[in-house]
């Protein structure tokens, strides 16, 4: 029996390996020629200490307290050199990647589709020569094909399958969107780099709140297929948003999700004033109803910078502090 673990460090970078039944965490990473930080080895320095985000795990009493205590314990820390896994982890490695003597994974694949879903959102889709590793919620920078640049974008679909889904803005200029627009086709080669980003499903262990603006839909929908195929019983409600009707995509799949994930909702808001759409304006005009005012909950966030930092205003002015408040920034690139 073996566990999967993924490695979070603190560039962003994250990956995985598996741990033995009954291997420590440290002797695996060495084991995967990852460098994790270490000295002794034997819960005596505490130089080992990460932090388990989710996962089962026991860490036995053969440390001393000045190397983790009874608080650090309590909080999700970890000495790697004691922790013994009894599910699969994640793991936040207070580290770079490079000092940990590791590089970006690289996965490859070919075109299966691309869809203009609307005049602002192309979907493209993979087929890998390999089972996407990540953790929902995070991004690949995807190479441009024929020009040596890359693209940094969310996947929209769930981990662990040899399928990849990314929702790409069609930005007048941009090198992706205009080549998938005019010169891509079915069976073309594509690679990517990955994956990369704290922004990623935690444990639900209470009642969420997901944001989306425009192609921000992405990494929300990843999460959602996960929580969906595990199921959960909290409140969840995603809130989408755009600029005109003619943007909203991905519409039948999120009624899909809420009828295989009966605690899910989702609501849509349409910022052009000139809109027939019921809810007009801003996702922050419409948190009426939603965890927010019930108190204690978790927020998800992704959207162009300026939405982001109009939710974090709001929130500021309502005098609310969610309980985890985790939120990804995007800006679109075009060419020079």
């Amino acid at each position: 029996m073996s566990y999967r673990v993924a490695l979070n460090f603190e560039d962003g970078i994250t990956r995985f390996i598996d741990v033995k039944d009954g291997e420590k965490l440290l002797d695996a990473a060495y084991r995967n020629k990852i460098n994790l930080p270490m000295d002794c080895s034997d819960g005596v320095c505490g130089t080992c200490k990460c932090r388990c985000e989710a996962g089962a795990y026991e860490l036995g009493d053969e440390y001393l307290d000045e190397a983790l205590t009874a608080d650090e314990a309590a909080q999700g820390m970890v000495l790697t050199c004691q922790m013994v896994l009894k599910g699969d982890c994640t793991i936040a490695v207070p580290m770079t990647s490079s000092a940990c003597k590791i590089k970006p994974a690289q996965q490859h694949g070919s075109i299966m589709e691309v869809a203009q879903l609307s005049p602002s959102t192309i979907l493209l889709k993979l087929a890998l020569e390999q089972p996407a590793e990540f953790l929902a919620g995070q991004y690949v920078q995807l190479d441009i094909h024929g020009t040596g640049q890359s693209r940094a974008y969310s996947f929209s679909t769930k981990p662990g399958t040899k399928e990849a889904g990314f929702l790409i803005r069609n930005v007048p200029g941009g090198r992706m969107s205009g080549w998938l627009s005019a010169g891509a086709k079915r069976g073309d080669k594509m690679s990517f780099t990955g994956p990369f980003g704290s922004f990623y499903l935690r444990a639900v262990e209470r009642p969420v709140l997901m944001l989306a603006g425009g192609t921000g839909l992405a990494p929300l929908l990843s999460m959602l297929e996960v929580l969906a195929e595990n199921g959960t019983d909290q409140e969840l409600h995603l809130i989408y948003g755009v600029t005109r009707d003619g943007d909203l995509v991905e519409t039948d799949r999120l009624d899909d999700l809420a009828a295989r994930l009966p605690s899910f909702s989702w609501t849509s808001c349409v910022a052009d004033p000139q809109s027939p759409h019921p809810r007009k304006g801003y996702v922050t005009e419409h948190l009426a109803g939603t965890p927010v005012e019930a108190g204690e909950c978790d927020v998800y966030l992704c959207g162009p910078p300026p939405m982001v930092e109009a939710v974090r205003q709001s929130f500021a002015v309502r005098g609310f502090t969610p309980s985890r408040f985790l939120y990804e920034k995007f800006a679109v690139s075009v060419a020079a």
